[in-house]
C-alpha cells in the first residue's frame, strides 16, 4: 500500500500543478545586459473569462545593478484589439529598505504589479512586449525580464 501511495501523490501533484492559476514567462539575457534593441515578447492564451487577473512585470538583476528603478515600455496586444503601449517606472529599491525584492546571494527577483486592481481578460491570445528605456544602454547587471499573469483568489 505504501508503495502505491507515493506514485499516486506525485501524480496528483503534477496534475494539480497544471491549474495553478498563473502564467509566467521571462527572457534570459545571457551576457547580463539588456540592450534596448532587444525587446522580448511573451504570448499567453487566456481561456477563463470568469476569473479576475493581476498582471505583473518580472525583473531579475544582480546586486551590481546601479539604479533604484527601471523604466519600461510595455506593449499589450489583446485579442481583436489594437496594441497599447504604456511607459512605466518600476521601483526596485529605496533608501531605507534597499532592494524591494526576494534575493539570494547577489541575485534579486521582483514581481511588480502593473494593474491597480484585478481585471477581466478576454478569451484568446495576448502578447506583451517589453523594452527598457534607461539611459544606460545596454543596461548592465540584468538577468531576466518578463510578464506574470495571475488569477486572483476568490
Amino acid at each position: 500500500m505504501k508503495k502505491l501511495l507515493l506514485p499516486v501523490l506525485l501524480c496528483a501533484l503534477l496534475v494539480g500543478c497544471d491549474n495553478v492559476g498563473f502564467y509566467e514567462k521571462t527572457a534570459f539575457f545571457p551576457s547580463h545586459e539588456w540592450d534596448s534593441k532587444e525587446q522580448p515578447a511573451f504570448m499567453f492564451t487566456i481561456t477563463d473569462t470568469v476569473s479576475l487577473y493581476n498582471i505583473y512585470a518580472v525583473v531579475r538583476h544582480e546586486d551590481a545593478y546601479r539604479y533604484n528603478n527601471i523604466w519600461l515600455d510595455i506593449t499589450t496586444q489583446a485579442p481583436l484589439d489594437t496594441a497599447k503601449t504604456q511607459k512605466v517606472n518600476l521601483q526596485l529599491a529605496d533608501n531605507k529598505k534597499g532592494w524591494l525584492a526576494v534575493g539570494m546571494d547577489d541575485i534579486f527577483d521582483h514581481r511588480i504589479k502593473l494593474t491597480a486592481a484585478p481585471i477581466k481578460l478576454k478569451s484568446g491570445n495576448y502578447t506583451f512586449t517589453l523594452k527598457q528605456l534607461m539611459r544606460e544602454d545596454p543596461l548592465t547587471a540584468m538577468l531576466n525580464a518578463g510578464i506574470r499573469i495571475e488569477k486572483t483568489q476568490k
